[in-house]
């Protein structure tokens, strides 16, 4: 479904409540846009900062379709929105991204092999459906490898490292009778994440190339410029173009990526596509002449990109559990930018909010 680009006043419908959907709401306001958040948890954080919401199942057919129909044009702000209900509000209103490149995404056995099928670099990997075609993998693949769910992982979870020693039934076990894929262990320098848009005109815009260090498998500090060459970034911001116009794609994403060396000197190889908004872009809200969000707005909505330059040397570093608590302290010091999401029990290891440090 088309449509015309949105004019001020307009709507947005966003699928999904948490703290992505609440930045997406406060990036529309200035741009005289209202945004209505569709999602089952009543203690949504995006329900604060939006016109309209309505609390309802993502498979309430008739909910999401007077939800549709209350805007202009629909997003979604995680993606494991389900299909189905991506299909159902297509039928009433433009979604952006689009339900393909959500299906795409969603399963990791489907996204490495888009991956592949566009010439791009990815770690070996097979499926795995049994002991079988587990044993086969390994014996393709060698260990150490990573065995992961093809659906529903994030922050670590869902995967587990096949290393000497560790029995093909007691890794098969830990995914519980999910689908699953193997990959290739990698040996990585850093964690480096492209975060760009693609335009309803086709138009590309990136940000300069992320770098990123985990803790404990969770997005800790993102560092811009990442520590690498720029014909590396620039390999690295030619990946995600290629990954935009192969899915027509509109709106923000990002491309998670490791930076490995080799005997030819450094290079990329893509990890995962994120179909949304991304936490290691939060940086872009002070430190980019447009934040992604007020990017992602601009694209859905079909005006035209902002300019994506950065402002200086940024660090983000994401708030966990109780370190929210030192809103006060942080607060008081120059120079640094806090966000808090509203959410509630900060629970270890939950993103609580972020700051950011320009230099």
């Amino acid at each position: 479904m088309t449509s015309a680009p949105l004019s001020p006043g307009g709507t947005i419908g966003i699928l999904g409540g948490g703290q992505l959907g609440r930045m997406i709401a406060l990036a529309a306001a200035p741009l005289g846009l209202k945004v209505h958040v569709y999602s089952p948890d009543p203690q949504s954080p995006a329900f604060d900062v939006a016109a309209e919401r309505t609390i309802a199942a993502y498979d309430d057919e008739t909910a999401l379709a007077l939800f549709a129909e209350s805007v202009d044009v629909v997003t979604y702000e995680f993606e494991n929105v389900p299909a189905e209900t991506a299909r159902l509000v297509s039928a009433h209103r433009p979604l952006f991204p689009d339900a393909h490149a959500l299906a795409t995404t969603q399963d990791r056995l489907s996204e490495k092999s888009f991956l592949r099928d566009l010439g791009l670099p990815t770690p070996a990997f097979a499926a795995v459906d049994d002991r079988a075609s587990l044993a086969a993998a390994v014996g393709a693949i060698s260990r150490p490898a990573v065995l992961k769910t093809r659906r529903f992982g994030y922050d670590g979870k869902g995967q587990v490292l096949v290393r000497e020693g560790l029995g093909l039934d007691a890794a098969l076990g830990m995914m519980n009778g999910q689908p699953a894929i193997l990959e290739a262990f990698v040996p990585f320098r850093a964690e480096v994440s492209v975060i760009a848009a693609r335009g309803r005109d086709g138009d590309f815009a990136a940000y300069d190339v992320v770098e990123n260090r985990h803790e404990n498998h969770i997005l800790r500090t993102s560092h811009v410029p990442a520590a690498i060459k720029p014909e590396t970034a620039a390999a690295a911001v030619a990946i995600a173009r290629k990954i935009a116009d192969a899915f027509a794609y509109v709106g923000v994403f990002a491309v998670e990526m490791f930076l490995v060396d080799g005997p030819t000197g450094e290079k990329v190889i893509v990890n995962e596509i994120a179909p949304r908004v991304h936490n290691s872009g939060h940086w872009t809200i002070e430190g980019a002449e447009t934040s992604q969000f007020e990017q992602h707005v601009r694209a859905i909505a079909g005006w035209p990109l902002g300019s994506t330059r950065t402002r200086g040397a940024v660090v983000m570093t994401n708030l966990l559990g109780a370190e929210a608590n030192g809103w006060r302290e942080l607060l008081a010091e120059p120079g640094v930018a806090v966000h808090l999401y509203g959410k509630g029990e900060p629970k270890p290891g939950r993103k609580m909010g972020h700051v950011t440090r320009v230099t």
